[in-house]
């Protein structure tokens, strides 16, 4: 088989279809097929990176999401952000999370850290 970039979805069921062979005939590591097999499977997965990536988790819906599962209110995050408009804010987006809220959040709500801190995109070429 040529090998070649995945680019569409009709590329994807092809190379799928050809590791299915592949695995099929259970080929020994350093034979023609294993290469073929081993190059097929990073193409594959490539292109599921790029087509269903799965966006990291934006803080401020976590915290949404927390508080309807716990059943809390806005003045319930007083403790964990400070007074009423100040957590008005943060959920509205108009204040970010300082290091403190994340921290006091993390421990009182049970998220994890991760979910609450969001880094920069990485520019992919």
């Amino acid at each position: 088989m040529l090998l070649k970039p995945i680019k569409d979805e009709l590329n994807y069921d092809n190379a799928l279809a050809r590791v299915d062979e592949l695995m099929e005939l259970n080929p020994e590591l350093g034979t023609k097929e294993s290469d073929e097999l081993e190059v097929l499977v990073l193409l594959v997965e490539k292109y599921e990176e790029q087509e269903w990536a799965i966006s990291e988790p934006d803080p401020i819906e976590a915290i949404k999401v927390r508080m309807q599962q716990m059943h809390l209110k806005q003045k319930d995050l007083i403790p964990y952000i400070g007074n009423k408009s100040k957590v008005s804010e943060v959920l509205n987006r108009k204040v970010g999370l300082s290091l403190t809220m994340i921290a006091n959040i993390a421990s009182g709500l049970h998220l994890p850290l991760e979910s609450l801190i969001q880094l920069p995109k990485k520019n992919v070429a």
